[in-house]
């Protein structure tokens, strides 16, 4: 089949790195294989096909460097030091002030996973060229649709690398050598090339609210060929809001196949969400096999929160990140440009309460806030560890040393309010993603699916190329179509119109709407928000080198082609 060139170039260009996944499908290299003996049946073919979206699954979805990449350092996510937890050689401190630097392990995996993903790809369509698909019985147009959904995925981690570094070199094989970075441009249209050529030749969903797997379908490659164009003014100075309008109107009107909007949001991120007709691609979870809760559920939740939920097993927590404070010690509400996290949510927001898991897939609540004791069972409590141990919790929308009022500070006047000044209670928990049952039910655990792409971001996208290009109007209706489940009976106190509806308006109504879904430094860095911009105790740094991350010595040291971004 091959020889080791993907191992050397792994290592070489790439950074080889280990990669943990619930699935037992593991990559072996071989320096002689022959596919068609190797692959000698329908399920060994699938099982091939299917390595890639195996590391996929970990970069998207249980890996948390892609989403600390997208959430640290902007306006909605922070990991404060608590005391003695989780100062981390100030690594969190760093990236909240854009102190990027070329040691920082989340920026290494960042170019380690998007460029593995790649090469897996790569190789996984290499064998599959030489399966005899006829031989083993497929049927027909099967192999055209494995080989158009990999370019497609192989698309996807290039634009990620791309986000996140500008442009990057660009393997095709795994028989190249060893390349330099080539250009933003060039990038971009690489990334075009794979999405133009593969988009007709996928399959089509045809049945609203069908199944959805990782199966990539045209509105998946539609979907990501939108979200080039609409940050390419970003990417390459270039801006394509007309083409983005453009495949966002037709994904929206079903040429790409059958979605719609959810009437209930907790649809969208719940039990039974792989039926939800707004989802376009998703990372398949299911209790006891292929698990993930998104990377975020220990990473967030108080130490003992596994008790609000009757003493759900298997649930431990860190206690380390939380939404940046919406008010300030002595309990004023902030005001920045970029709105507030949890109180920039209007009170009569259904999403706006804390999380009570229902029973039977039903939940409400969207946040971890307010004292911790369970309104459908108060003798299921959360308690503190630290500051206040053995005491019920109480979660505030503010990040300040409280308990040294009386001793270190005599007043609440006096308490600083910064990233590295945090107890166990600073800062309200977002509960999105993979929510969790209560014990009665703890099988349920990990079954809701990971939302990807959904089509509100189709409507938001479109809304957004709509504004930039004069159409307000048009923008504010597609967000309040969005915005009525969140209100009951569908009146919404606080509408989108065309004459509110400006940069800062755009901005927190994506955050509302897709809080802690790991885009938001992409949408700051698109509006020339994210260096330009002061929020909480960030300070903005009006360095646009710092819209990209810079590359790890470990990279630049296994490659000596690559060169540094700007300003590092």
């Amino acid at each position: 089949m091959k020889t080791n060139k993907l191992v050397n170039w792994l290592v070489g260009g790439i950074a080889c790195i280990a990669v943990g996944t619930s699935c037992d499908v593991e990559p072996s290299f071989y320096s002689q294989v022959v596919p068609e003996t190797f692959y000698s049946s329908q399920d060994a073919v699938w099982e091939r096909f299917n390595r890639p979206f195996t590391h996929w699954r970990w970069w998207v979805a249980q890996d948390r460097a892609r989403w600390e990449l997208q959430e640290f350092g902007t306006d909605e996510i922070c990991v404060p030091t608590r005391g003695s937890d989780w100062y981390n050689g100030a690594v969190y401190q760093k990236f909240h002030h854009h102190e990027f630097g070329t040691d920082m392990v989340s920026i290494e995996t960042g170019w380690t996973n998007f460029s593995m993903g790649v090469a897996l790809a790569w190789d996984a369509m290499e064998d599959l060229a030489q399966v005899d698909f006829d031989a083993l019985g497929f049927e027909e147009g099967t192999y055209e649709s494995m080989i158009n959904q990999m370019n497609t995925l192989a698309a996807s981690f290039y634009l990620d690398g791309l986000d996140f570094f500008g442009g990057v070199p660009l393997y095709k094989t795994t028989q190249s050598d060893v390349l330099p970075r080539s250009t933003d441009v060039e990038t971009f249209n690489f990334i075009d090339s794979l999405l133009t050529q593969s988009l007709p030749n996928l399959p089509v969903k045809t049945v609203l609210g069908e199944q959805e797997t990782n199966t990539i379908h045209q509105a998946v490659a539609a979907a990501l060929k939108a979200r080039l164009y609409f940050n390419a003014e970003a990417y390459i100075g270039q801006p394509m809001y007309e083409e983005a309008a453009q495949i966002c109107q037709d994904i929206i009107d079903g040429v790409y196949g059958e979605y719609d909007l959810a009437t209930d949001w907790t649809n969208i991120f719940g039990w039974g969400n792989e039926n939800c007709p707004e989802m376009i691609w998703v990372v398949p979870s299911e209790n006891a096999k292929l698990e993930t809760d998104g990377a975020f559920w220990g990473f967030t939740v108080p130490y003992n929160y596994k008790d609000y939920l009757g003493g759900l097993v298997d649930s431990g927590s860190d206690n380390g990140c939380c939404l940046l404070p919406s008010r300030d010690p002595e309990g004023n509400l902030y005001n920045f440009n970029l709105g507030n996290n949890y109180e920039g949510y209007n009170d009569k927001d259904v999403r706006k309460q804390n999380y009570v898991y229902e029973g039977d897939g039903k939940y409400r609540g969207m946040f971890i806030v307010g004292e911790l004791i369970n309104p459908d069972n108060p003798s299921w409590i959360c308690t503190g560890t630290r500051e206040y141990n053995a005491q019920t919790l109480t979660v505030v929308d503010q990040i300040a040393r409280f308990s040294e009022v009386g001793t270190t500070y005599s007043s609440v006047s006096e308490l600083p309010s910064t990233v590295a000044d945090a107890e166990e209670n600073s800062g309200v928990r977002p509960m999105k993603r993979s929510p969790r049952p209560n014990q009665e039910e703890y099988k349920q655990k990990f079954n809701p699916d990971i939302p990807i792409i959904r089509l509100t971001e189709i409507y938001y996208t479109l809304a957004e190329c709509k504004m930039r290009l004069g159409d307000k109007q048009g923008a504010a209706d597609l967000i309040n179509k969005v915005r009525l489940r969140y209100f009951e009976d569908g009146v919404d106190p606080d509408p989108v119109t065309a004459a509110n509806l400006d940069k800062y308006r755009m901005l927190k109504e994506w955050k509302l709407e897709f809080l802690n879904e790991g885009r938001r430094r992409t949408d700051l860095v698109r509006w020339d928000a994210y260096v330009t911009e002061d929020w909480w105790d960030h300070k903005a740094t009006n360095n646009e080198n710092y819209n990209r991350f810079p590359i790890h010595y470990s990279i630049m040291g296994a490659n000596t082609l690559l060169e540094q971004n700007p300003g590092y």
